[in-house]
C-alpha cells in the first residue's frame, strides 16, 4: 500500500474533466505532509515507466489522470487522460 492510494481513490470519484487541488488538499486526503520536492515540477512527472521511483504519479495514472503543477501557486491540475484507441 502506497502513501499516495487515498489520492487515487478521491481522484477516481471525480467526474470531470479537469481538477485542481492545492498542496493542502493533497495533503489532507493522504493525511500526511508533501515533500519540499513537490515543490518542481519533476516532482509531479506522469511517469508511465514501471520501474520509476516516482511512486506517487501511480496514484494520479491509475486513475485516468495527468498532473501538472500550476505555476507561481502551490496548487496542481489533474486532466483526464484520453482512451487508447
Amino acid at each position: 500500500m502506497s502513501k499516495y492510494d487515498p489520492l487515487q481513490g478521491h481522484l477516481r470519484r471525480q467526474k470531470t474533466q479537469t481538477y485542481e487541488m492545492t498542496f493542502g488538499d493533497v495533503e489532507r486526503i493522504i493525511a500526511g505532509l508533501l515533500p519540499k520536492s513537490a515543490q518542481r515540477p519533476e516532482w509531479w512527472a506522469n511517469e508511465t515507466n514501471p520501474d520509476t521511483r516516482h511512486v506517487q504519479c501511480r496514484a494520479w495514472l491509475g486513475a485516468g489522470y495527468n498532473v501538472f503543477l500550476v505555476k507561481g501557486a502551490e496548487k496542481v491540475r489533474f486532466e483526464r487522460r484520453q482512451a487508447a484507441g
